[in-house]
């Protein structure tokens, strides 16, 4: 089956990047049902086994199946390029019941039970799965969404270069093989989809590194988006298993090692607000502290502060991975 989009020369114009956190989130919960579609996340699951056993994911596996339709309003298309977690989770839980409940009934393939009782209670069933989701991300996503989050960073750079010296035709010629454009219609292959064309509110493009190699669509009544498999992928845990954070957070405190770790590559205060779903005031603070500690540094580059680590830090950041 295939999804045919015609762009109009004023979707063209409003073609955007973003990048989801809570994609990458809902998408891993399809890795963890099938390992083997995505072996080379197997260092993530290896990681975050051991603590699953604790949480109750029962309603998030039954609205994400391993394959076919997942509910959608657990995945909203991001509103801007850089949307936080936090942001994200809000649009989540200001979902219409009668939306959630509608999406819910279209799942095939996962517990019944556990769907009726959304069903029953739809307002009380997404306020239940917006908590699982934010108990999920803190306790087995959060401090690997930096590594994902450089590589979504690195490819949207690529395909903004790409779009901007060969136009739509080098753009998406790069997206895949489900990816085909004519000239006028974008050809999206998808085993399962009843979307309908664009509705005026253009196209925004999304990569992702937990749902790759497949492609998604999303239209009406949300914002018409692509989901696409970013580039690079096959290097997001070639430094080895994902950093370990346990033993330095309970060292420095989870923030902080969180922040030390993103500081592989030099980064700003805000980038790393943005990175951290935490804010600029927050991240000034714990900058200091590791500042104060000789684990990091600033280095002014015209109006803005680089951080890097030090030696030292580079150091104790080794010895959580």
């Amino acid at each position: 089956m295939a999804v045919t989009w015609v762009l109009k020369p004023e979707d063209m114009a409003r073609i955007r990047f973003a990048f989801s956190p809570l994609w990458e989130l809902v998408a891993s919960l399809r890795t963890l049902q099938d390992p083997a579609r995505q072996s080379l996340h197997l260092p993530w699951i290896k990681a975050v086994r051991p603590r699953l056993r604790g949480l109750d994911l029962d309603e998030l596996f039954a609205l994400v199946p391993a394959s076919g339709y997942l509910a959608d309003f657990i995945t909203p298309p991001p509103r801007t390029p850089l949307p936080d977690f936090a942001a994200e989770l809000d649009q989540v839980r200001c979902t219409p019941p009668e939306r959630a409940a509608e999406e819910a009934a279209k799942i095939a393939g996962t517990d019944r039970t556990v769907l009726d009782r959304f069903t029953a209670d739809p307002a009380a069933g997404v306020a239940r799965v917006a908590d699982a989701l934010e108990t999920y991300w803190r306790e087995c996503f959060a401090e690997f969404w930096p590594r994902v989050y450089g590589l979504l960073e690195r490819d949207v750079l690529r395909r903004s270069r790409q779009l901007t010296q060969g136009g739509a035709s080098e753009l998406f010629a790069g997206l895949g093989p489900a990816v085909e454009w004519t000239g006028e219609r974008l050809l999206i292959d998808r085993p399962w989809c009843d979307a309908g064309g664009l509705h005026g509110d253009g196209l925004v493009l999304v990569p992702s590194a937990f749902y790759w190699p497949s492609v998604a669509v999303m239209t009406a009544p949300y914002q018409s988006m692509l989901v696409y498999p970013v580039l690079g992928v096959g290097t997001l845990w070639e430094q080895g298993p994902p950093p370990a954070a346990g033993l330095l957070a309970a060292l420095i405190g989870r923030s902080r090692a969180q922040i030390l770790l993103a500081l592989a590559e030099p980064s700003t205060t805000s980038a790393l607000a943005t990175r951290m779903s935490l804010t600029p005031g927050a991240v000034s603070q714990h900058l200091g502290v590791l500042s104060d500690g000789g684990l990091t540094v600033g280095l002014r580059l015209g109006k803005q502060v680089v951080y890097r680590r030090t030696a030292a830090g580079d150091m104790l950041a080794a010895t959580a991975a």
